[in-house]
């Protein structure tokens, strides 16, 4: 039975009138190493768990739906966010967890002519990107006081005249043009908020929040003896706590309504995910989400078909943390959130503008705020659970609902900007200043950009004053184009090089691209393990993208089975000539030097609009 296994899974890259001749000898002992290498990795692996609940497309309405459920058993919840016929069902006979697919009389609802569609929904691990402690201990941060916070708040304003200043954000500048976040909604996608917290309840908005783990309209935390489910309102005072009320701190945006959606306290499925991204899309303006896969250097995961549906074409703008996983050599690029044209990306640095230990570097991130850095580095002063504070909130997660609050300043000074405008805003008026990275290049377009920072420190006064006066972009184009679909193979420690030249659809108006946005890659590489593959893109300016670097930890013998990579790198480039892709195989320890790589490319997605340069 094993040896079947090896022969189908590993032949194809083991071609003796490639690679050489081998005796029988060396063959044996390389399928034994093989073999090892393939239970190790299927020990590590995660097993999939199924749990009671569906998604099931149906057209027709609620009450066909309703009708639906009650023949094979379900529990109708309704309609999964703003998916139109996509609702979310459950079976209370079913067990809640299982390690396979359930089978039984409710399995025939998949056959159903008037079903479309089923899936039955697995656990995803999701974790929140704040730095845990190494310890269980109470935190001495977590102190009650009267007095505000304000002379903490370092990153806000400079008072301290015993450490030199650094470059600000400008939130004060923003503050001091009228700029306070007013009449703007944001939502907080996290494991609850504390709504009656005093720096919260003023600014609190009932419409703008959900409990998606309980099914119900408040999303106050579980409490428990560890305070694990403090981080969404730790985020959320980020964003808008009250300012001038004797307590705790001043958020970014403290004028505008805070809502929370409580999400990660529970099984996180497909649904869960797809009902959280589509809560009030016509209500929320900004949605913040400081969690992703786990950044363990291993992982490739983002978001399942319910919720990238939820997401495209809405117009709303989802803030994401870029991750956590620099100390274990990961790369947000494998994460399908960050990784996206929908959602703005936002990396960390520490207050003197080093990387920060736990950043991650990846070709999608757009700008950058301060956060923690090492034991010594000042950290983030916000909200904490039991209507407390702390003066240690840290990680990228502190940096997303940062940003949130600054594009909350913007929407006041503009509300008819689009998601894309501010996507725009952020790559015009973000700094390097004195961000430090070896790898600050200027692209064609003349855009400063870093695989570390994006394109800077984000700029809350630049971005208020360039809203005002901003003409939103024109509509969105893409263009697609395959590379030549034949199956080519990687030696190890050397490169594949795929060369796309693209004409930029100039051929078909509607999808004409002049000046790059996006540019999304789609690849299907098999390979035996999958962290030590590195890849780039070139675009035809020169620009280079590291779309993947090697990741230590990633055993995986999955490969990449049509992955999107993205990069913001060529933002305002040209994307007519030559565009190429490198793929490079470095073998590690861990696996035989002489198996070949199967890297059959895929595609390039030029994203962008028609004409637009600044």
């Amino acid at each position: 039975m094993r040896v079947i296994f090896l022969e189908m899974c590993f032949i194809p890259y083991s071609r003796a009138e490639v690679v050489g001749q081998v005796s029988d000898t060396k063959m044996c002992i390389f399928f034994i190493f093989i073999l090892s290498t393939l239970e190790i990795c299927q020990s590590l692996a995660p097993r999939n768990v199924y749990t009671n609940h569906w998604a099931v497309r149906i057209a027709g309405g609620q009450e066909e739906a309703d009708k639906l459920a009650a023949k094979y058993g379900y529990n109708n919840y309704g309609q999964i966010g703003s998916l139109e016929d996509h609702y979310h069902f459950h079976h209370s006979r079913v067990v809640r967890r299982a390690a396979f697919s359930t089978r039984g009389a409710h399995s025939f609802i998949q056959m159903d002519p008037k079903v479309d569609w089923v899936q039955q929904q697995l656990v995803k691990q999701r974790v929140k990107r704040y730095i845990k402690s190494d310890t269980r201990s109470p935190d001495p941060n977590f102190v009650h006081f009267n007095d505000p916070k304000w002379s903490n708040m370092w990153y806000i304003h400079c008072t301290d005249k015993n450490n030199r200043c650094r470059s600000e954000m400008n939130i004060l500048a923003a503050w001091q043009r009228g700029y306070t976040g007013k009449n703007v909604v944001v939502t907080i996608l996290d494991d609850g908020i504390e709504r009656n917290h005093p720096d919260l309840a003023q600014n609190y908005d009932q419409l703008a929040s959900y409990d998606v783990n309980g099914n119900d309209h408040d999303p106050t935390p579980r409490y428990d003896s560890s305070n694990e489910n403090k981080h969404g309102t730790r985020c959320a005072g980020e964003v808008a706590a009250v300012a001038n009320n004797s307590h705790c701190i001043v958020g970014i945006a403290y004028n505008a309504r805070i809502g929370g959606i409580r999400m990660l306290d529970g099984d996180v499925t497909d649904v869960v995910e797809a009902k959280s991204l589509g809560v009030r899309p016509d209500y929320i303006d900004i949605y913040s989400a400081s969690w992703g896969p786990d950044d363990d250097g291993k992982t490739v995961d983002g978001p399942g078909p319910l919720a990238k549906q939820g997401r495209k074409g809405l117009g709303s703008i989802f803030v994401w943390a870029s991750g956590n996983g620099g100390r274990q050599g990961d790369h947000c690029s494998c994460d399908g959130y960050t990784n996206s044209i929908y959602t703005i990306s936002i990396s960390s640095t520490t207050e003197n503008g080093n990387k920060p230990w736990y950043l991650e570097v990846c070709s999608s991130t757009l700008a950058t705020t301060y956060s923690s850095g090492e034991f010594y580095d000042r950290k983030i002063v916000t909200t904490d659970l039991r209507q407390r504070c702390t003066d240690g909130h840290t990680g990228t997660s502190v940096s997303a609902p940062m940003v949130a609050g600054v594009i909350a300043l913007t929407l006041e000074a503009n509300p008819l900007v689009s998601w894309r405008d501010i996507q725009h805003l952020l790559v015009k008026t973000s700094r390097p200043v004195h961000l430090k990275a070896n790898d600050w290049k200027t692209n064609a377009a003349g855009h400063r950009v870093s695989h570390l920072y994006g394109f800077g420190l984000v700029d809350a006064e630049g971005m208020v004053v360039e809203a005002k006066k901003w003409r939103s972009v024109p509509t969105q184009h893409t263009c697609t184009r395959m590379s030549e679909r034949r199956t080519r193979y990687i030696r190890a420690d050397q490169s594949l090089n795929s060369t796309i030249t693209s004409t930029g659809c100039t051929e078909q108006a509607e999808q004409h691209v002049s000046y790059v946005e996006h540019v999304v890659v789609k690849v299907l590489v098999v390979h035996p393990r999958r962290g030590d593959l590195e890849v780039s893109l070139i675009s035809p300016s020169g620009t280079r993208s590291q779309l993947l670097a090697k990741r230590l930890f990633d055993n995986s013998n999955e490969g990449f089975r049509n992955w999107e990579f993205m990069t913001v790198h060529c933002w305002g480039e040209r994307a007519e000539g030559q565009w190429i892709l490198e793929i490079i195989d470095s073998p590690s320890s861990l696996r035989n030097p002489e198996v070949l790589v199967e890297a059959p490319t895929g595609c390039f997605r030029f994203v962008t609009h028609l004409g637009f340069l600044f």
